[in-house]
């Protein structure tokens, strides 16, 4: 007797990315409507997974570049823009060839894949750390300084040292690693893609705790970037304690 289409509907959102084709083999003669369309979109499915391998591969092309290296660390940053909050580094070590799908940039991605990708690297990761840098020691040594002392303190706070560090388009003065910036590496390179991940995570959450012990300023959605909203509370209610000063002169007297 055959499935019901209730039965194979439950199959199908139960699949996993590399288990389509063997439910397309299975229901590919079943000329029901409901299991023809759902058919179709498994192997529309399919191939959508088969152009996130391909782009995975593509993404492991310096890995590949510099395989000599026996430790290659992905290093990126989150929150140099916004008006409140820290800098956060993060610095990834991954298994060479290791093909982790969807790494993106973190942008690029909703907050609920960036949730899923955060477990996952540091699940599969060799290593992985992140350096925070507060508000205060942003208004004291700029914004762009204290984004390469993130990145000092990730590379530190890794377990193991790195061979060669892949950057998102900065040097990094202060480290003796050999290193490769790479303008939108965040894109490129599956390592600098999780350490992304990594570090816009971690900052979502602070602005997310900081909502709590701040809420007039919407920390929750905006994480601390210049909304209309944001900036209508800096005017509204003046800056609180984790705003950068040097940020907000254009929005509060003096």
């Amino acid at each position: 007797m055959a499935n019901s289409i209730s039965d194979i509907k439950t199959e199908y959102s139960a699949l996993k990315d590399d288990e389509y084709d063997d439910f397309i083999a299975r229901y590919s003669h079943d000329d029901r409507s409901g299991v023809v369309r759902l058919v179709e979109q498994a192997a529309k499915k399919k191939e959508k997974y088969i152009a996130e391998l391909e782009r995975t591969e593509h993404m492991l092309s310096y890995e590949r570049k510099y395989g000599a290296y026996s430790a290659i660390c992905g290093i990126d940053e989150a929150g140099r823009g916004p008006l409140a909050g820290p800098v956060v580094a993060g610095a990834v070590i991954l298994p060479a060839n290791e093909r982790i799908l969807y790494l993106n940039d973190s942008k690029q991605l909703s907050a609920a894949k960036r949730e899923e990708l955060y477990d996952i690297i540091y699940e599969r990761a060799i290593c992985a750390a992140v350096g925070i840098v507060g508000h205060e020691r942003i208004d004291e040594i700029n914004i762009l300084q204290a984004t390469y002392e993130a990145m000092r303190i990730a590379v530190m706070n890794l377990s193991q040292r790195p061979d060669i560090l892949l950057n998102d388009a900065v040097t990094i003065p202060g480290i003796d690693i050999q290193q490769v910036p790479i303008i939108k590496g965040d894109a490129k390179s599956c390592s600098i893609a999780a350490a992304s991940i990594i570090a816009k995570v971690t900052r979502d959450r602070i602005m997310t705790e900081m909502d709590k012990l701040y809420p007039m300023y919407g920390f929750a959605q905006n994480k601390g970037y210049g909304s209309a909203q944001h900036i209508e509370a800096i005017r509204q209610y003046g800056p609180c304690e984790i705003h950068r000063r040097t940020f907000i002169g254009n929005f509060v007297s003096d």
